[in-house]
């Protein structure tokens, strides 16, 4: 893969904020990049007849640890539409966006290939309800903490 051109993001915040990151940790960023990556792909899929258009994803990695605190400074997804969603963790801090590099490039100049792009998505949608499913058990724990084991 290689690092996008894009500019630096606005720094807004997801709806996953303030208090509840301190009781979500590192889960409630996971599930934001998870969300984020999903819509990249998905983009990918819808634009897989598009000529010249560049098969992109996002360094789930690198942008994990960048929340954390632990990453050097990357390249990170713009907005070039006022539409465009924020591709930003519960952190603040932007997802790192990069071009899939095709094992078979189109004529067009198209780098989608839908195998690949299935294949990811998939795996990013199974990613995504693990990491909700540890929130969820996160969450019942903090409940019966707070009910008092009834």
């Amino acid at each position: 893969m290689v690092s996008d051109d894009a500019s630096h993001a606005s720094q807004a915040k997801t709806a996953v904020a303030g208090p509840l990151d301190n009781l979500l940790g590192i889960q409630g960023t996971a599930l934001s990049l998870h969300r984020a990556r999903i819509d990249q792909i998905a983009s990918n899929i819808a634009n897989a007849d598009t000529p010249g258009y560049l098969a992109r994803d996002i360094d789930f990695e690198q942008a994990l640890q960048r929340a954390a605190g632990s990453a050097d400074a990357g390249v990170d997804i713009a907005r070039t539409a006022p539409g465009h969603l924020n591709a930003h963790n519960s952190a603040g801090a932007p997802a790192r966006q990069v071009y899939r590099i095709p094992l078979q490039p189109a004529q067009d100049g198209n780098t989608v290939e839908l195998s690949t792009e299935n294949a990811k998505f998939a795996e990013a949608a199974m990613r995504y309800q693990a990491t909700l499913t540890f929130i969820e058990g996160r969450m019942n724990t903090l409940k019966t903490a707070i009910k008092g084991g009834e």
